[in-house]
């Protein structure tokens, strides 16, 4: 696998963890919650498509009020959206500079790769943290959205918290298998 999930020949590919390792041992079992999460987004990316579809046709044909059904699906787009961002990630489909990736030496790509993860760590890190707070707010305040629905901001505010956490964790991993690949050699 490339580092970007592609196979471009001259990218650098991910670093594995040594085998029967700690790092290896939450690398697995983030793969599989991961695995697990990308088939709840999906599943909430189809209900959103079918809760708009809904709404339209409520809409066009009945004259039906659609107070609830955009709310909803933005929640579940936003979900699906933040607690994907660590499945994205482990197969390094976020952040890289692709044009750079020819012209540098090997060496050079993976010290590319790892100064984007570190600042990408450190951003992600700052981000959980704000997005932690906005969600105790609410929740201990008891927000809710201005809809006439009024669903709780806390769903929302968990979902992108846990997923950028969870996004987070996987760079963590990334480095830290990066850093032991580096030294065993």
């Amino acid at each position: 696998m490339s580092a970007h999930g592609t196979d471009l020949g001259n990218t650098v590919t991910i670093a594995q963890a040594e085998p029967g390792t700690l790092t290896a041992r939450i690398n697995r079992a983030m793969a599989v919650l991961n695995r697990t999460i990308v088939v709840l987004c999906s599943a909430a990316l189809i209900l959103a498509s079918a809760i708009l579809s809904y709404s339209v046709v409520a809409r066009y044909f009945f004259n039906a009020a659609t107070y609830w059904q955009d709310e909803a699906a933005v929640f579940l787009l936003v979900g699906g959206t933040f607690l994907s961002t660590a499945f994205v990630q482990s197969g390094r489909g976020h952040i890289g500079i692709e044009a750079l990736t020819g012209y540098l030496s090997p060496r050079g790509n993976a010290i590319r790769t790892f100064a984007v993860d570190a600042v990408s760590f450190a951003f992600c890190c700052f981000f959980a943290w704000k997005s932690w707070t906005l969600f105790h707010e609410a929740w201990v305040d008891g927000q809710v959205s201005s809809s006439t629905w009024a669903p709780p901001l806390w769903i929302p505010y968990c979902t992108m918290a846990l997923g950028i956490t969870l996004m987070a964790l996987q760079i963590a991993l990334q480095l830290v298998s990066a850093l032991g690949a580096r030294r065993s050699k």
